[in-house]
């Protein structure tokens, strides 16, 4: 399911593009927020469905080299561990996954250079090779292969990356997410059980994202004259816009949202300034939080609902 770190990222993107564009309004960005977050599902499906279409092309070099004029011995009896890994199998058969990406149109099919270069990859690390070498595999095994190949083979390739992007301009922000959601999947299967995510993990957490989004349109000008009260020295104009919408969207949380703990969302919004502004912006939006999260606490603006909610 979406986490709701992702949820606050596609949201804080939302909120960028709604105040550098034109023409934009609440129904736009709702339908933009349950776009991004429909594609970044769909990534999830496409993720399982990587190791099924490497499964295939694996299968078709074997077929391949069984049908040479003059094939040799390791041609006509190869390894077949790897096509016959259950655990691919067993997602390929799945008729939820089958509906799912047939309705969705997902497939690989026009990237068979990605697919053969992964497979090539793949087959060249030690931990391939240590599976296929072994002298029996179990259930276990099967899927210990395929979170490895997650954990492994595609961080930081190129020609992967590029066709995110070409596929989607949000799949950069989404994949680290959708592969622990895929690798959460593969260690949560068992013979003949495959269940996958649903997209929410609660209507709760649904309802979390559009209220978000509404809250920060609804408050923005509120929030943002009371950032600007604590910025000592500094113009708001002067301050990142991106750190004033991580701002926004922290005291909105703060404020808004009693039944979210206040170190959860401190902890949120520091992440998403470590990942998305400057260096020093962490530092920054820290600081500034804690004072403000103080006053407003002590005016009686934030109070959490259950115990240990202000601090835990």
């Amino acid at each position: 399911m979406i986490s709701r770190r992702l949820l606050r990222i596609k949201i804080l993107q939302m909120l960028y593009a709604h105040f550098n564009s034109e023409g934009s309004n609440l129904t736009k960005l709702e339908n933009d927020l349950i776009f991004s977050i429909q594609k970044a599902y769909d990534l999830y499906f496409y993720l399982l469905l990587l190791v099924i279409a490497i499964r295939r092309y694996a299968d078709s070099r074997i077929d391949l080299a069984r049908n040479k004029k003059l094939p040799t011995y390791e041609d006509l009896h190869p390894n077949t561990r790897f096509i016959d890994n259950e655990v691919i199998r067993q997602i390929e058969k799945s008729a939820a996954f089958n509906q799912f990406t047939n309705e969705r149109t997902v497939s690989w099919v026009n990237h068979p250079e990605l697919i053969k270069n992964l497979y090539n990859k793949m087959i060249e690390s030690p931990y391939y090779k240590e599976y296929m070498e072994r002298a029996s595999c179990s259930y276990d095994d099967d899927k210990q292969l395929l979170v490895d190949f997650f954990e492994n083979e595609l961080e930081e390739y190129d020609m992967f990356y590029e066709i995110l992007e070409e596929k989607s301009i949000f799949w950069n922000d989404d994949i680290d997410f959708t592969v622990i959601m895929a690798i959460k999947t593969i260690l949560d299967m068992r013979p003949r059980k495959t269940t996958f995510f649903p997209m929410y993990k609660s209507d709760e957490d649904r309802e979390f994202a559009f209220s978000l989004l509404r809250s920060c349109l609804q408050h923005y000008d509120e929030y943002r004259k009371l950032i600007e009260g604590y910025v000592d020295n500094w113009d708001i104009e002067r301050v990142a816009q991106i750190d004033n919408l991580i701002l926004h969207m922290a005291i909105n949380e703060l404020i808004e949202f009693p039944s979210i703990p206040v170190k959860v969302t401190f902890d949120e919004y520091l992440e998403l300034a470590k990942y998305y502004s400057t260096p020093k912006s962490s530092l920054f939006i820290n600081g500034l939080l804690d004072k403000i999260s103080a006053d407003l606490t002590e005016q009686g603006k934030i109070s959490k609902m259950g115990r240990g909610l202000m601090t835990e």
